[in-house]
């Protein structure tokens, strides 16, 4: 027996007709540093067809790849619009990845147009020339100035949508069709392509509005700081058009100051950032305290946020800071730490304090060393294997079935799975450090250290021993106006720690290397210390 329901595609082009007329007056809030940019979703929606138009006319008539370059701002999410649901691919473009790797992916992903900020000109204009498929390049938010290369037309965004018709007859698509991609940032080997497909960004976005997601709703202003290049930032963008959620939008505007200058000005009820982001902006209120009452929740991902900064914002602001975790993989939801109803205060922050439920959506195994799935005990460590609707199985042109188990994705985070389904994520594979046969867990490691009142930073790196294979080697960041020397952190750590765990080995740095998303860049500082650039204390 079958079933009877209507097999109607779900479309980006669908969730754009509904978006921009049913939920018409949300707004899209480009900040400026002066009076923030205002554009109703109605009026996004003609902008974007008004778009569409001109890429049709520029060649885009089927599967193209449109990249963007381009800050979080109205212009970028109104090529979110136009581009899937015209038929086309988005393919949003890491700004801070290496001019190699930019230059690799958009010829990897064989890009046809790029839109840039103009205000990223002087970043892009190098690249362009390297960016063999690219035909037709569309500058944003100002003039394209003396931009050129052989082969490439260049457009202002603004003269070449004027006059065009606001209305565009968006194609219907098989829901399988590929929507937009996003590369991998290329920690080890080449960056890798993941196709996001129609039916995949639908289911997400359902899931970031659902209670046990982001619980988005038509009443929240979000203030979407993770940036629009990054994993389709976290889904904000699609599912804030599904429910009619408004969106702040930062721009290049990402200092700490001007952050919470946002916060103050618009009263935004959700945002969602990298840990870094959020340890800047709390050292800037504790500095030059804001009024941040209007946040009923913060969303914290790409890293373990150190629970200190988590305890920080609660008590001192009254904000509650949520753990989630994803890759670009994943779309990127994986999971959200929201606590069981009912569970007591110390409860409810080990909860807090891991990364979350998996959703039903989301399939989840710990496999261990010996390659067999562990039980899901809350004590069994091994590596997160996921599959789900919006789970990637596959690289774009690029076979890897080393990261693939019998239809599972092997995340490459080590960690245990409990009975209720709560993630707890101890550290990457490539981060462990096995000292004696144990392992030792960077990131636990890391957070005890930056406990510290003196420690604003600290990253943690295996380096080799004779006898115990490897041991920790904690770099670290003092917080400006504080001393603190490694005798003193390491008597710190001896009330928290099994003597074994406790390192050996320090150094003091002025900062800890980021990647292009802000995680700490380890294999930076692996490098510096095989380099013998890392000045080493040791006890």
């Amino acid at each position: 027996m079958r079933g009877t329901m209507q097999d109607v595609p779900l479309s980006i082009a669908d969730l754009v007709r509904y978006g921009t007329s049913v939920h018409g007056e949300a707004s899209a809030i480009t900040w400026t540093g002066d009076e923030p940019r205002r554009s109703s979703y109605a009026h996004t929606g003609r902008r974007a067809a008004q778009l569409a138009h001109a890429l049709r006319e520029l060649g885009v008539t089927a599967d193209q790849r449109v990249a963007t370059f381009q800050w979080n701002n109205q212009e970028h999410f109104e090529v979110y619009l136009a581009v899937p649901a015209m038929g086309a691919v988005l393919h949003t473009l890491n700004i801070r990845l290496p001019a190699d790797q930019i230059s690799y992916i958009a010829n990897h992903a064989e890009d046809y147009v790029v839109v840039v900020d103009a205000s990223l000109l002087p970043l892009f204009a190098p690249l362009l020339p390297q960016m063999s498929t690219v035909r037709h390049v569309i500058v944003a938010g100002g003039d394209p100035g003396d931009l050129a290369a052989d082969g490439v037309t260049v457009h202002r965004y603004e003269d070449l949508i004027a006059g065009r018709s606001t209305e565009f007859a968006w194609p219907r698509v098989d829901e399988r069709d590929a929507a937009a991609m996003c590369y991998t940032s290329g920690t080890t080997g080449n960056p890798k392509g993941v196709v996001y497909s129609h039916r995949s960004i639908w289911l997400h976005s359902m899931q970031v509005c659902m209670s046990d997601g982001q619980g988005l709703s038509q009443a929240d202003l979000t203030l979407a700081v993770v940036p629009m290049f990054h994993a389709m930032s976290w889904g904000l963008p699609y599912a804030s058009l599904m429910v009619g959620a408004s969106v702040l939008l930062p721009d290049r505007f990402l200092q700490p100051a001007p952050l919470a200058d946002m916060l103050v000005a618009e009263r935004p009820t959700l945002a969602a950032a990298v840990p870094t982001i959020w340890q800047g902006l709390l050292h800037e209120l504790d500095q030059n305290p804001r009024d941040i009452s209007s946040l009923r929740r913060v969303l914290v991902g790409g890293s373990a946020c150190p629970p200190e900064v988590m305890r920080a914002f609660e008590e001192r602001y009254g904000v509650p800071v949520l753990h989630a975790w994803g890759m670009t993989e994943t779309s990127p939801l994986g999971s959200v730490a929201h606590p069981p109803a009912g569970v007591s205060d110390e409860q409810r922050w080990s909860y807090r304090l891991s990364q979350g439920r998996l959703p039903a959506s989301v399939q989840g195994r710990i496999v261990g060393p010996d390659g067999l799935p562990a039980p899901n005990d809350g004590e069994s460590v091994g590596e997160l294997e996921v599959r789900g609707p919006w789970v990637t199985g596959g690289y774009y042109r690029d076979e890897d079935p080393a990261k693939f188990d019998d239809g599972w994705l092997r995340t490459g985070d080590v960690g245990t799975l409990s009975p209720d389904g709560f993630l707890r994520l101890t550290d990457r594979a490539k981060d462990v450090i096995k000292s004696g046969g144990e392992w030792i867990s960077s990131v636990e490691l890391e957070n005890q250290v930056m406990a510290h009142p003196a420690v604003a930073e600290a990253a943690v790196i295996a380096v080799p021993d004779p006898k115990w294979d490897e041991r920790p080697l904690v770099a670290v960041v003092v917080k400006e106006g504080h001393k603190v020397d490694a005798a003193q952190l390491r008597s710190f750590l001896a009330e928290k720690l099994p003597r074994w765990q406790l390192p050996e080995h320090w150094s003091f740095i002025e900062e800890v290397p980021k990647t292009s998303v802000g995680k700490f860049d380890k294999k930076v500082l692996r490098q510096r210390h095989t380099d013998g650039k890392l000045d080493v204390v040791d006890l």
